[in-house]
């Protein structure tokens, strides 16, 4: 896999929007904390144009994305927030803009879309937190420490107490993956996630139970799951249900769904929609180490 530049003081960070519309108001703490840290930051003429939902056009959200692609001084591109959209500006966008000039992209949540994508191109990108939940305050909190870390290559172990759900084991792989919803939406796609030896992170938000049961069982019988050799649960937050109850949580859910399969499963990882959203390397050779009294994920490469 290609890992773009690690980043030093004075490099330049951009900021698009490839989904939801964004204000200035909204990216500003991220501007001053990143510029607090020595960086330089683009915030490109036209970031906060509107459609409805979406920040502008898909042809004005690809373009943007597109040129910041050009500018060799930019060495990493923050995509301001999730919600949906990204899968209508990646298609805008020339493939070979990501294999000529590898940078990292920053991102997760529907940014999973691009993180799928970067797989495909054998490119490593970030699972981080964005903009729109950098401290309002300023100053940093977990997520945007973490962040900032591995922009700059510090990639410490990421280690979590057990969890009821877990199934124990070690291995390695190519770490995949992001958010189910979106992963699920993708399937049969050109950039369709690819299972075969990876360690699998999913995290979901706002979903009913029934439907992650759904995207579970797809998962599992077109034969994904049981072609990862690990899989690593984040954040599943603000979960729904219906009058009558789907009966099961989403932990337990995803555990029913793993447990025919004699690969180790850990729950509780940082990633996704609460605090704290660590940053995970997606497309890095990682190692899995799940027993009785923890579980560690850490980067061999």
């Amino acid at each position: 896999m290609i890992r773009p530049p690690y980043l030093k003081t004075g490099d330049t960070i951009a900021i698009a929007a490839p989904a939801r519309k964004i204000t200035r108001e909204e990216v500003a703490p991220a501007v001053a904390l990143l510029e607090n840290e020595g960086f330089k930051v683009v915030v490109p003429e036209g970031l906060f144009e509107a459609e409805n939902q979406l920040a502008g056009s898909d042809e004005h959200r690809a373009a943007q994305i597109a040129e910041l692609f050009k500018i060799a001084e930019v060495k990493a591109i923050l995509f301001v927030r999730g919600g949906y959209g990204s899968v209508r500006t990646l298609q805008l966008i020339p493939s070979n803009l990501f294999t000529d000039n590898p940078k990292w992209i920053v991102g997760y949540s529907d940014i999973t879309v691009f993180h799928s994508f970067l797989s495909r191109q054998g490119i490593q990108s970030l699972h981080a937190t964005m903009p729109i939940n950098f401290p309002k305050a300023g100053g940093h909190n977990q997520s945007t420490q973490s962040l900032v870390d591995a922009l700059r290559g510090t990639l410490a172990p990421i280690e979590v107490s057990t969890h009821s759900g877990n199934m124990a084991g070690k291995v390695r792989g190519i770490l995949a993956g992001g958010n189910l919803s979106v992963l699920y939406s993708l399937a049969a796609t050109p950039i369709d996630m690819i299972p075969e030896g990876r360690i699998l992170l999913i995290e979901d938000l706002d979903e009913y139970l029934y439907h992650i049961d759904r995207m579970m069982m797809n998962l599992k019988y077109s034969g994904k799951l049981s072609k990862i050799s690990g899989l690593i649960v984040g954040h599943m937050s603000d979960m729904r249900d219906n009058t009558t109850p789907w009966g099961k949580s989403a932990h337990e859910i995803v555990k029913e769904a793993m447990a025919d399969l004699s690969i180790p499963v850990a729950f509780g990882f940082p990633s996704g929609h609460l605090e704290p959203n660590l940053a995970f390397v997606v497309g890095a050779e990682v190692e899995l180490e799940v027993t009785e009294e923890r579980s560690t994920l850490s980067y061999l490469d």
